[in-house]
């Protein structure tokens, strides 16, 4: 169940931005399909620290945005 193993490696905090992120995009996104093909640069990005995610000009909250921004506009 390799899809068990990568929602593991996320956060719960993390995984509550990204639910709140599809939720704000409301219906007709299939979250699962779109989320799991993403998932290890969600976490990468996650790792890293707050002042490396500033340098990229990204805040820890805007992970989901920055991750999907080439796929909606938000």
């Amino acid at each position: 169940m390799q899809h068990v193993a990568n929602i593991a490696i996320l956060t719960p905090c993390l995984r509550a931005r990204l639910d709140l992120f599809f939720a704000t995009l409301g219906q007709g996104v299939n979250a699962y399909a779109v989320r799991r093909k993403r998932l290890g640069e969600l976490a990468r990005l996650d790792a890293l620290s707050d002042e490396e995610l500033l340098a990229m000009g990204i805040t820890r909250d805007r992970i989901p945005h920055y991750v999907f921004r080439d796929l909606f506009c938000v």
